[in-house]
């Protein structure tokens, strides 16, 4: 099985000279269900290539060898060092071992291999103690005491959890859309046809149906793109929707009990909470987490800046604050930042 080769999203920093291939770099992969993102940067915290590739979670595709082995392809042959944030890993041992054997074959220099939800941990709090939540489209959470001590709480799959993620979202939406459609529902209508027009489909009932079972018969990711719809709902929240606003703040209650978890499980930490995942993009969402535990600690470094953090340990390098901020900033201009 073959892929498109991943889309190159900037070399910009080879035309002004700040990067160079021949100098030794490390490089990151975040590798999630949606996309995976490769990300090269040097000793001087100056960004490389930037890499997109389709997603690699390989509990919902089957190339995401393909993808990675594509990805580790691109990289500069100075590179000394690799770290990898992937969706699913160790989740089973076969399928740890197998994304192990992926990379090593692929890619001869040292390499370490998190779940991308510690990589974007270590990302968002460089280190230190927090509990990061993750929502796309499943959900998780990974907490650090900033001594070693680590949880992760959730991450149990569309079939036994995911909730308050993308997914979980979208799956109370058109849950919510088919008891409208055939009267379960009666006090819920405002919801009807908002929902059925974002979506294209017709808003008389019978017509909306049938709609509907042609859409989902035709998805190829059906998890991911019923995940999709959480932005939907989230716009329509914000939009003063009543039954969205309450699917989003349902959602939200499941993410603070994830957080809540992880409070329990280091109580003598006070831990800070950051995000993760694109269904943090809804400002609704957000908030609603925040009335209960107080505003998010802005990540200082995305999920691939924590790969990059990883990896410049791995490769021996000095890391201290300042670099950590340039890389921030380099991956910020870069359109990269959470």
């Amino acid at each position: 099985m073959t892929v498109s080769p991943p889309t190159l999203q900037s070399r910009h920093q080879f035309a002004d000279g700040a990067f160079s291939p021949m100098l030794p770099c490390i490089a990151a992969i975040d590798g999630g269900g949606t996309k995976t993102l490769l990300a090269v940067v040097d000793r001087d915290g100056s960004l490389g290539p930037v890499l997109r590739g389709k997603g690699s979670n390989p509990f919902d595709k089957t190339d995401w060898q393909d993808v990675l082995q594509s990805l580790i392809g691109q990289l500069p042959a100075t590179t000394a060092g690799l770290s990898l944030g992937l969706a699913g890993y160790e989740e089973t041992r076969v399928l740890g071992r197998e994304q192990s054997e992926v990379v090593g074959n692929a890619f001869a220099g040292p390499f370490s291999i998190s779940s991308d939800v510690e990589m974007a941990c270590t990302g968002a709090f460089a280190g230190e103690a927090g509990v990061l939540v993750l929502s796309g489209t499943g959900s998780v959470a990974w907490a650090t005491d900033g001594r070693g001590g680590q949880v992760k709480i959730g991450g149990w799959g569309g079939l036994f959890g995911d909730e308050g993620s993308g997914f979980w979202i979208g799956r109370q939406a058109l849950a919510l859309l088919t008891t409208l459609l055939d009267g379960r529902n009666q006090t819920d209508h405002a919801f009807f046809a908002p929902f059925a027009t974002a979506m294209g489909l017709a808003t008389e009932k019978e017509a909306c149906g049938m709609a509907l079972l042609e859409w989902y018969g035709t998805l190829r990711h059906p998890r991911a793109s019923v995940a999709a719809l959480a932005r939907v709902v989230s716009d329509l929240a914000e939009d003063g929707l009543e039954p969205a606003r309450r699917l989003m703040c349902d959602a939200a209650d499941h993410l603070c009990a994830h957080i809540e978890a992880a409070q329990r499980h280091f109580s003598q930490t006070s831990l800070s909470w950051s995000y993760a995942g694109g269904t943090f993009q809804s400002r609704f969402l957000r908030e609603s987490v925040a009335v209960r535990h107080g505003a998010p600690v802005p990540p200082r470094l995305p999920p691939v800046g924590g790969g990059l953090l990883n990896a410049a340990r791995l490769a021996g390098w000095d890391v201290d604050d300042a670099w950590i901020e340039r890389v921030s900033v380099a991956l910020r201009d870069a359109g990269l930042t959470s």
